[in-house]
């Protein structure tokens, strides 16, 4: 009963929020996240109000991997044949080249920190923060295309981009935490810095593919939209569930990145699917109260404790001063280097700041440091930095680059034209929103 509550409380109190978020010309995700952090164990919830303690948020992790899902498939719609002919290199070649810059400039800020003062940050974990910055987190950039329903070669491109970033990321991960692993101990594994995660790449793609290739196949048996969305949601449910496997295969870890696997499944199921634009329709409306939760929790999940520790307040401050240069100087040199439009050039790297559950997987793996502690606690500020303040410089970027149209009685969500697979779903369409 009580989670019952919790998740009533949640999502009531998310809407609620929004209203003021509107007053103040803030995306909707931004005032779901603020609902998240009061209602959270770390404010309102330690005087008993809804989520009284770190586990209880924990407790509701199934639907934020759910979420996650239905966010990595929505994207993977995006990969269209017809897309990728025309932004298919630019954005493989962007995806890359901001991500490394970023890596780059984050390890030369935080490794300077520690000659300059050694005991603040070792160089190992210097060097596992880099990796970290490189990753973005797709949720918040769909959540403000898909309010705003932006439209436009800057949204594409960076809806690739960001999807392109997931896998890019976990290499660049591994490699750093295997170099930060041998400088603490003295031995590199090139299992654990290129076997294991290409292998996670791979089998997360070849995963994806045979989980469109079911949902295409399942779905010519059945002809009405409603059995037609119920097989859609099963079908994204289970390869979440199974994305979540991970064992041991002759002293090899076998695991997968769940929103690869997603992503995959959705692109191969958009390019074969005749009728697939028209499902996503349905889904939207279905993940709608989906989506709302998972943004209330990982607000909820952010321990506000760190601020008051005044070395992580350092370290983080470094780390989203040269992340954000990473990103923006990142994209705008890549952006130049495929001869991308002025308007993506100069606004591509601010829609690429938001950080969250990525980074915070690849931070829970590196507490296997000697201050493990530290890094994490640190990607937990800078996520709260980029989680309150990202959407609303996403927003403003799409609105400069004139692909959001400028809210008002008639705003955004009713003039522009959507992206493909973001259309509005039946009931906001006729006007009952």
């Amino acid at each position: 009963m009580r989670i019952l509550m919790q998740l009533s409380a949640a999502m009531f109190g998310g809407l609620l929020m929004t209203r003021l978020a509107k007053q103040l010309k803030l995306p909707a995700v931004t005032a779901y996240l603020v609902m998240g952090v009061l209602l959270g164990p770390f404010c309102f919830g330690s005087l008993g109000i809804v989520f009284r303690s770190p586990e209880e948020v924990e407790g509701m992790d199934l639907i934020s991997q759910t979420a996650l899902g239905f966010i990595a498939f929505t994207i993977g719609n995006e990969f269209r044949l017809e897309q990728l002919r025309h932004m298919g290199r630019q954005a493989i070649t962007v995806g890359i080249l901001q991500a490394v810059c970023t890596t780059i400039m984050v390890d030369i800020g935080l490794i300077c920190l520690h000659f300059i003062v050694p005991q603040v940050i070792s160089i190992p974990s210097a060097v596992t923060l880099g990796a970290i910055a490189a990753a973005t987190a797709p949720a918040a950039t769909l959540m403000v295309v898909r309010q705003y329903k932006a439209n436009g070669p800057l949204t594409k491109l960076l809806l690739l981009v960001v999807a392109i970033d997931d896998a890019v990321g976990l290499i660049l991960f591994a490699a750093s935490f295997g170099v930060a692993t041998a400088l603490e101990s003295g031995v590199i594994s090139l299992q654990s810095v290129l076997l294991e995660p290409v292998l996670e790449i791979v089998l997360s793609l070849l995963l994806g593919s045979l989980a469109g290739l079911l949902l295409h196949f399942m779905e010519k048996y059945f002809h009405s939209g409603s059995k037609r969305l119920c097989l859609s949601i099963s079908c994204v449910l289970f390869t979440v569930g199974v994305s979540m496997l991970e064992f041991r295969v002759g002293g090899v870890h076998i695991g997968f990145s769940l929103l690869l696997v997603c992503m995959m499944a959705g692109t191969v199921f958009c390019n074969i699917c005749d009728f697939s634009e028209s499902l996503m329709e349905h889904i939207d409306d279905w993940t709608a109260p989906l989506f709302v939760l998972f943004f209330v929790l990982s607000g909820a999940e952010l321990d506000l404790h760190i601020l008051s520790n005044p070395m992580v307040l350092l370290i983080g401050a470094v780390y989203i001063v040269f992340r954000s240069a990473g990103k923006i100087l990142g994209a705008y040199g890549s952006c130049s280097l495929t001869k991308c439009s002025p308007e993506i050039t100069k606004y591509l790297g601010i829609t690429l700041l938001p950080q969250a559950g990525v980074a915070l997987g690849m931070a829970l793996t590196a507490q296997q440091l000697q201050d493990g502690a530290t890094v994490r606690s640190v990607v937990l500020f800078s996520v709260l930095v980029y989680e309150l303040i990202g959407p609303a410089l996403t927003k403003r970027a799409l609105l400069a680059a004139g692909e959001i149209n400028v809210e008002g009685r008639t705003d955004a969500r009713r003039r522009n034209q959507p992206v493909t697979f973001f259309r509005l779903g039946r009931h906001e369409s006729e006007g009952k929103v």
